[in-house]
């Protein structure tokens, strides 16, 4: 069965930082593109990052490009999203999702994710 769990959020300040972490199970990241999502009230979900298992390529929304990273630790099946720079427009709950390998045109997509984690919440004050 494939799961995935996400942790890290949490409330900080405009301008700190958080880790979120995306552990998997039931699958290993070699064989699935692994991107981080989020909701803001009131807004739709958005892609924020992708890690291409396949050929290693990451992927970010323009908005958080040199603000957040993306990386893996294959050891534990865990995803990492490391946001610094944190701005209020960046509350949202985050979420992770694997499906199959993407590419720059798709990665941002939903429809391309099968999998999805319960969310976790990220809350920026100013």
């Amino acid at each position: 069965e494939v799961q995935l769990v996400e942790s890290g959020g949490g409330l900080v300040q405009a301008g700190g930082s958080l880790r979120l972490s995306c552990t998997a199970s039931g699958f290993t990241f070699d064989d699935y593109a692994i991107g981080w999502f989020r909701q803001a009230p009131g807004k739709e979900r958005e892609g924020v990052s992708c890690f291409s298992g396949l050929d290693s390529i990451t992927y970010y929304e323009d908005s958080v490009k040199g603000r957040f990273t993306i990386s893996t630790d294959n050891a534990k099946n865990t995803v990492y999203l490391q946001m610094d720079s944190l701005k209020p427009e960046d509350t949202a709950v985050y979420y992770c999702a694997a499906g199959d390998h993407t590419d720059e045109r798709n990665w941002y997509k939903q429809i391309y994710y099968d999998y999805w984690g319960q969310g976790t919440q990220v809350t920026v004050s100013s």
